[in-house]
């Protein structure tokens, strides 16, 4: 009886601590990023509707001489990805289509190979507000002597059922089983 009592006390705090971290979790990811001020670059995470507009957008303004756009499908191709955001395609020379990655943990890879080729310090990070703070995880241990800039896109919606999953996987990744939030993303994408 004492055991199982233990166990009920035990599960209760942590989804107290679990609850409290998702409030958290939410409040943060509301608020919206100070602008984010010039880089020596900008990567932007694909995966949502914004992101790849709102960083062609911050090269176009003149925050960064160099793009990095990870996790491009491999039909994905420039002049498109100009043309919707409304930007000048002349832009393509100073734009990497990263084509490697399929996780956030490889966006984390493409981009540290990026920023070591081209000796970027400073690098604004352009993804979705629910995403960043898992991105800048992968991303901090990926690269350790860059600052990074959070310059989150905020989405339209998203529902309680991508929040909840999308803090499961943050709490992987900080929690060292990175793993686990990989191949939730590898099933789910």
């Amino acid at each position: 009886m004492k055991a199982a009592r233990r166990l009920a006390v035990l599960l209760g705090g942590l989804l107290v601590c679990w609850l409290l971290g998702f409030a958290a979790y939410v409040y943060r990811i509301e608020q919206p990023s100070p602008p984010p001020g010039n880089a020596d670059g900008i990567v932007v995470l694909t995966g949502a509707p914004g992101r790849v507009d709102a960083a062609l957008h911050l090269l176009a303004a003149g925050r960064a001489e160099r793009l990095l756009i990870s996790g491009v499908g491999p039909s994905a191709g420039f002049a498109e990805l100009a043309r919707r955001a409304g930007v000048d395609p002349g832009l393509v020379n100073r734009t990497t289509l990263g084509h490697a990655a399929h996780t956030t943990r490889g966006n984390a890879v493409e981009t540290a190979d990026w920023v070591r080729q081209f000796g970027v310090r400073r690098l604004i990070v352009v993804t979705s507000s629910y995403h960043m703070p898992r991105a800048l995880a992968e991303l901090s241990r990926a690269l350790p002597e860059t600052t990074l800039v959070p310059d989150a896109v905020m989405p339209d919606s998203a529902g309680w059922r991508l929040l909840v999953n999308e803090f499961n996987k943050y709490l992987a990744v900080v929690g060292g089983l990175r793993g686990l939030a990989e191949r939730d993303e590898k099933e789910a994408g």
